[in-house]
């Protein structure tokens, strides 16, 4: 029988992720279906009002976590989460399995009601890329790169605003 080489782990293992502070992360769909409208601008398709919808639910379900910033892509998210000092500790992998799972939901229910298209096995690739932002110009440059990815995602695609 073949041996199925070591899936490398995502996340650091020395890190805490309850730690207050800001996490950078980018969600992908599965097979990087295109599934969402680009934003910005403020664009109120389907797929995405399910993508903000979550964005809101996760800071209600999470006292103390906000999101700082984030934007829509076609096959991806990218969002800034800071955790604040709470009595009770939030972990990055909670607060992106619950977004998963409702934003998931949400998703199944409006295919199943014709408003959004299908997706194949999974909405969400089974993980996702996280950094841990370290300072200031950490956090001003990861803003500046969510910022401009719709312009870089649409020069890369040739596509003409």
């Amino acid at each position: 029988m073949p041996v199925k080489p070591e899936r490398k782990q995502p996340r650091l293992s020395e890190y805490d992720y309850g730690t207050a502070g800001c996490t950078f992360v980018t969600l992908c769909t599965q097979d990087r279906a295109n599934l969402f409208q680009m934003e910005p601008p403020a664009n109120d398709s389907m797929g995405n009002r399910v993508l903000r919808r979550g964005l809101r639910l996760l800071e209600e379900h999470f006292p103390g976590v906000t999101v700082d910033k984030y934007v829509i892509m076609p096959d991806h998210l990218h969002l800034m989460i800071t955790i604040g000092e709470t009595q009770t500790r939030q972990a990055i992998p909670d607060v992106m399995q619950y977004f998963k799972t409702i934003t998931t939901n949400d998703y199944i229910r409006g295919v199943k009601a014709g408003f959004l298209p299908p997706f194949h096995g999974k909405l969400w690739q089974r993980s996702y890329y996280d950094h841990v932002i370290r300072n200031q110009q950490d956090y001003d440059e990861t803003w500046q790169y969510i910022e401009n990815n719709p312009t870089k995602w649409m020069m890369l695609h040739n596509i003409t605003p």
